[in-house]
């Protein structure tokens, strides 16, 4: 059984990104880019899988700064060949993503007929969930997301996932293979690898560089006008004095802003 993987990279928000001059993008010096949290977890059920099943497991990302770093990392974690895509020089929407990916899946042998495709449900920047479903019209396959366990039978060539839904709702669901799982949570908590694992890693084993094929430039269905800063608004005000002082103070306050009344 062949498992892909699709991996992304996104900012990470423990810095705070700076602004560029135009206003409508971010300064690509200031932000730092991570592997997208829910596309760890996807590597992650992979693993299981394969641990489980023996499957076969293989990476694949388009290139971004921080990639080799993301994709030798998930090497280290056993992931059988990592693939790189080269980057197309533009910014890349998630429609774009899906084509490019879908795409290379189609067209390069290292990536033929793979049985099943994982990756995250969301990222910080698509909240909406977008790519698995993107990515399984474009390949034609039966799609799942919000997924947060899966298991394979071999026998019967299907998958069967649990997806979660609002109010702590989840259904189960069998899915023919091949098929695209949009991953919420692993069963496991991502595992973690020691920087001189990875770095022997490094040595011992590459990254696969593939060109990026032809893909459909569909249009953006927004346009983003302007990126600014919260503005700084007025400070808290702080009530001191004695308690009967305080509750006089508040009483006032909200009078005054007509959040309660009567006398």
């Amino acid at each position: 059984m062949n498992i892909l993987v699709i991996l992304r990279m996104v900012p990470d928000m423990v810095e705070e990104p700076e602004i560029a001059p135009d206003s409508t993008t971010l300064e690509p010096e200031s932000v730092r880019l991570i592997l997208n949290e829910s596309d760890n977890h996807a590597l992650e059920q992979a693993l299981l899988l394969k641990e489980s099943q023996g499957a076969m497991v293989t990476a694949l990302a388009v290139d971004s700064p921080n990639i080799d770093e993301t994709l030798f990392t998930a090497l280290a974690k056993g992931v059988d060949r990592a693939i790189k895509i080269a980057h197309p020089g533009k910014l890349l929407s998630t429609r774009v993503l899906a084509s490019i990916c879908a795409r290379a899946i189609e067209t390069e042998p290292e990536l033929s007929s793979p049985d099943l495709i994982l990756t995250g449900s969301q990222t910080i920047t698509d909240l909406d969930a977008p790519l698995p479903a993107l990515l399984a019209r474009e390949l034609r396959l039966p799609h799942l997301g919000i997924v947060s366990r899966v298991s394979v039978d071999f026998s019967g060539r299907c998958v069967t996932a649990l997806r979660e839904y609002p109010d702590g709702v989840r259904g189960e669901f069998e899915v023919p293979l091949p098929a695209v799982l949009g991953i919420q949570v692993s069963e496991k908590p991502p595992r973690y690898v020691p920087v001189a694992l990875i770095r022997a890693t490094m040595k011992s084993l590459c990254v696969e560089y593939i060109p990026c094929p032809p893909f459909e430039r569909t249009p953006v269905p927004y346009q983003v006008l302007e990126l600014r800063k919260p503005s700084v608004s007025a400070h808290a005000e702080m009530l001191t004095g004695s308690h009967e002082a305080v509750a006089q103070k508040l009483r006032e306050v909200l009078f005054a802003g007509g959040l309660v009344e009567g006398a």
